[in-house]
C-alpha cells in the first residue's frame, strides 16, 4: 500500500506540532551550548570553528521556533529533519573526542521524521544519521575508540529502525481510523444506497492508491449478481454497474465466499514462494497457499499485477469487494479491506431497508394524496372552468372580454390536464425520475412565458448524476425559484442552470434587475430546503444588474 506523505500529514491528529518540535530542537542546542561552557573537556579539543557550528545551529533553532510562534510558513517538514541530521553531523565532526554523546541527537531527526512522514522516511534518516556517524571512524585513533564507536553504530541503527518501525506504524493506524470514519460518514440516505456504496468504493479505492475497487453482491433468494466498479482512469474516475448471471460471476467467485484473499504475481519461476495466492485462515490466523492457477486467471481478467479481495459481513445475501493494483499488496492490507466491509456494508444494508420501508410507506401516501389531490384541486378547477364557459357564452359577439376569458378558459385546461398527470404520475412514482424532471422543468418554463410573458431559459450542463428522490427535490427547489421570479421580480428574462460538479449538484436561478440597488436578501425558503438536503444557498448581485441565487448541493 502506497501512503503518499502530504495524505498521511494531512490526517487529523497526523503529524507532531510545529511548535512543540521547534521548541524541543531550541532545547538540545541550547543544552549543548550551555554544555561547552560548562564543561568544555567533554567535547575534546575545541576551536573557533566548533565554536561556530554549535553556535550556528542554536540561533537556527531558535529562528525556527520564532516562525512557529509567529505563525509563519515554514519549510517542508522533510527539508528540516534533513537539515537537523546535516547539522549533527557537523556538531560530531567538529568534536574530537569519541567520548560524548552528541550522536544521540540523531535520534531526534529520527524520531521527528518517522512520527511524521512513516517506517520508509525514518529508515532513511536512520541509515544517513548512522553512516555519516560512523564516517567518525576515519578520525578515530586507537582501537578502543573504533571499538566504541562501533558500538554506538549499531545501537543508532537498532534502536533507530525500531523507532521507524512504531512510527510507521502509529502513521498507519491514524491513516486507517481516518478511512473507517470517512466510510462511517456516509452520503445523505434521502440521496440513496447507490451513491453511498459508490462513495465508499472511490474513498476505499483512493486510499489502497489502486487502480480499481470492485463489489460483487447477490441478495439472498435470488440468482442475480450486481456487479459495481469504479476505475480510474488517466481523464478521471468511471462508475460503472451492472448485472450477472451465475456464470458470467463465477470468475470473482474463485475464493470460498468467507475468506479473505490476496494474489501478488510470482517474482518469477525461479523464486515461485514469492507471490501467488494467499488466504487467511479465521481460526488459526494462518495465511495458507490456495489455487496459484485460480489467482492468476483473475488476475489476467482484471489485468492486475495484484489484488486483495475481502468478504462483506451481509444479513440477506452475499458478496465480494476487490482492490486491483499495479503494485505489489500486502497481508496488512487485506485485513484492512476486510475491516472496511464490515464496518460499512451493515450500515448500507440498514440504510437500505429503511429506504424500502420508507419507500412503500411513501406510496401508500402517494395513493391517497393522488385521491385528494383529485376531490380537492380538479374538481374546483373544472367547476372555475364551467363557470368561464358560461360566462363566454353569455357575453356578446363583441363584448372586449371575451379574448380574456378564452385565455383564462384555455389556461384552466392547461392546470386541469397538469394536475391530472400530476395525480397519475404522483400515484405510481413516477414524478421523481430523471427524464421527468427535466420535461417537467421545461414545462414549466414554458407556461410561465406563455401567460406571464418571461422568458426563463433552462441550461443543463452535462449528465445529472442524481436519483429519484433528489430529482424530486430539485424539481420543487427550481420550481420555486422560478415563481419567486414571477411574483417578487418585474425581469421579464431569467435562466436556469443545472451542473453536477465535483461532487455536488449546482444551481443557479438567475433574474435581470433594473434597480441600480438591490438589498441583500435570501430566501427563506429555498434555503431551508437547501440546507435540508445539507446544502447551501445564497445570493449574488452582477455587475450587469442581474441577481443570482446559487444553491449547492452534495450529492
Amino acid at each position: 500500500m502506497n501512503l503518499d506523505p502530504p495524505l498521511i500529514s494531512g490526517l487529523p491528529g497526523a503529524g507532531m506540532d510545529t511548535t512543540m518540535v521547534n521548541g524541543m530542537r531550541l532545547l538540545l542546542s541550547s543544552a549543548t551550548l550551555l554544555t561547552l561552557f560548562i564543561d568544555p573537556e567533554s567535547a575534546g579539543k575545541l576551536s573557533k570553528i566548533t565554536w561556530l557550528i554549535f553556535s550556528a545551529y542554536t540561533m537556527h533553532s531558535l529562528l525556527l521556533y520564532v516562525l512557529a510562534l509567529l505563525g509563519l510558513s515554514l519549510p517542508q517538514d522533510i527539508l528540516l529533519y534533513w537539515l537537523d541530521v546535516a547539522w549533527y553531523a557537523l556538531i560530531v565532526f567538529s568534536t574530537s573526542s569519541h567520548n560524548n554523546l552528541f550522536f544521540l541527537f540523531f535520534f531526534f531527526a529520527i524520531l521527528t521524521s518517522s512520527f511524521q512522514r512513516g517506517f520508509e522516511e525514518g529508515a532513511r534518516v536512520t541509515l544517513a544519521s548512522a553512516g555519516l556517524f560512523a564516517a567518525t571512524a576515519l578520525f578515530g585513533e586507537t582501537d578502543a575508540e573504533l571499538s566504541r564507536l562501533l558500538l554506538r553504530t549499531t545501537f543508532l541503527l537498532a534502536l533507530g529502525y525500531m523507532i521507524a518501525y512504531w512510527g510507521g506504524s502509529a502513521i498507519t493506524q491514524r491513516s486507517h481510523l481516518a478511512l473507517l470514519r470517512d466510510v462511517s460518514q456516509l452520503s445523505n440516505p434521502r440521496f440513496g444506497v447507490d451513491q453511498t456504496i459508490t462513495s465508499v468504493l472511490e474513498k476505499t479505492r483512493s486510499y489502497f492508491n489502486g487502480r480499481s475497487c470492485l463489489l460483487i453482491m447477490q441478495d439472498k433468494g435470488t440468482r442475480v449478481w450486481s456487479l459495481r466498479s469504479v476505475i480510474h482512469t488517466g481523464t478521471g474516475v468511471v462508475h460503472t454497474s451492472s448485472l450477472l448471471s451465475d456464470d458470467a460471476a463465477s470468475p470473482l467467485l474463485a475464493f470460498p465466499h468467507d475468506k479473505i484473499a490476496l494474489y501478488n504475481q510470482p517474482a518469477g519461476p525461479w523464486l515461485p514462494w514469492i507471490g501467488g495466492a494467499r488466504m487467511l485462515e479465521p481460526n488459526s490466523g494462518r495465511w495458507l497457499r490456495h489455487d496459484d492457477a485460480a489467482g492468476a486467471r483473475l488476475a489476467e481478467l482484471l489485468e492486475a499485477h495484484a489484488f486483495i479481495s475481502a468478504p462483506l459481513p451481509l444479513r440477506n445475501g452475499k458478496g465480494r469487494i476487490f482492490i486491483v493494483s499495479a503494485t505489489s499488496m500486502s497481508k496488512t492490507d487485506a485485513l484492512f479491506l476486510s475491516h472496511i466491509g464490515a464496518q460499512a456494508f451493515p450500515v448500507i444494508e440498514n440504510i437500505n431497508l429503511l429506504d424500502r420501508l420508507a419507500s412503500q410507506a411513501a406510496s401508500r401516501e402517494r395513493e391517497k394524496i393522488a385521491r385528494d389531490l383529485h376531490d380537492t384541486a380538479v374538481q374546483p378547477y373544472i367547476g372555475l372552468r364551467h363557470g368561464l364557459a358560461a360566462l363566454r357564452n353569455e357575453a356578446t359577439p363583441g363584448n372586449p372580454l371575451l379574448p380574456e376569458l378564452e385565455k383564462l378558459i384555455i389556461m384552466s385546461g392547461q392546470v386541469i390536464t397538469d394536475l391530472r398527470s400530476y395525480a397519475r404520475t404522483f400515484k405510481n412514482g413516477q414524478v421523481q425520475s430523471e427524464p421527468e424532471l427535466l420535461v417537467a422543468l421545461r414545462r414549466q418554463a414554458t407556461q410561465i412565458r406563455e401567460f406571464y410573458g418571461i422568458d426563463i431559459a433552462l441550461h443543463i450542463e452535462g449528465d445529472l448524476h442524481i436519483n429519484d428522490r433528489l430529482a424530486a427535490e430539485v424539481f420543487q427547489i427550481v420550481n420555486e425559484g422560478m415563481s419567486n421570479i414571477r411574483k417578487h421580480t418585474s425581469a421579464r428574462h431569467g435562466a436556469v442552470k443545472l451542473t453536477c460538479v465535483q461532487g455536488a449538484l449546482h444551481i443557479s436561478i438567475d433574474n435581470e434587475c433594473a434597480a441600480a440597488h438591490v438589498p441583500d436578501f435570501l430566501p427563506d425558503s429555498l434555503a431551508e430546503r437547501a440546507a435540508a438536503l445539507g446544502g447551501t444557498a445564497r445570493v449574488t448581485h452582477g455587475m450587469l444588474g442581474n441577481t443570482s441565487v446559487q444553491i449547492e448541493i452534495p450529492i
